[in-house]
């Protein structure tokens, strides 16, 4: 957790710098890879201050707390949603194919998308509100996603925490442990081990599973 030793940085000028706007951006640019790199635990104002070049007090005029400047961090690109959305469109045949990629591609892809993400994951060892973002981006965004062909499934809650978990899991093991099997493989190799699993949890028929 941050200090009262984050809120000064010694040696700098305190107080706002010109450009306010591209000042608060280099701050934000600088938190999200610190955030990635440490976690919310072993990431500080200060070290972001410092990453960001600018003195620990204007990062605390711009957003007050390190939870605060956390939250504005987790921001994720419109477009990483759209795909993800999207890849509950079209042929069931491909579903957990299409979802597999589309999830472990935002990962894997923009920095944009995935620096932010990492750092949720980091975090949400540490830190309860992490710990509900991650809970939130990933199984809601697969209900909220999930083609109209599926509303009616009355347990697609449990099978999308099911298949949510597991995407977490691989990522984990792929970008924070770094599992050395995970890490090696090819992401085209992986999906294609990971998709029939997920393809089949989400399309589970009941009949199937009451046996």
């Amino acid at each position: 957790m941050s200090t009262d030793h984050d809120r000064v940085s010694a040696g700098r000028p305190q107080g706002r710098r010109p450009g306010a706007s591209s000042s608060r951006q280099t701050i934000l640019d600088a938190a999200r890879s610190r955030f990635a790199r440490d976690g919310y635990a072993g990431s500080t104002i200060r070290k972001i201050a410092d990453d960001a070049a600018v003195d620990a007090s204007l990062v605390m005029q711009f957003f007050g707390t390190k939870e605060q400047l956390f939250a504005a961090v987790m921001s994720i690109t419109p477009g990483a949603l759209a795909r993800m959305a999207e890849a509950f469109d079209g042929p069931t045949d491909t579903l957990g194919e299409r979802v597999t990629r589309a999830y472990l591609g935002v990962w894997e892809g923009d920095p944009r998308d995935s620096e932010p993400l990492l750092a949720m994951l980091r975090a949400a060892i540490s830190n309860e509100q992490a710990s509900a973002q991650v809970r939130e981006f990933v199984q809601e965004r697969l209900l909220d996603a999930r083609g109209s062909r599926l509303n009616n499934d009355t347990d697609m809650t449990l099978r999308a925490g099911i298949a949510a978990s597991m995407l977490v899991g691989v990522i984990v093991g792929r970008r924070i442990v770094q599992v050395p099997a995970l890490v090696n493989e090819d992401l085209e190799a992986l999906i294609a081990r990971i998709a029939p699993g997920i393809h089949a949890i989400l399309t589970a028929q009941p009949e199937l599973r009451q046996r």
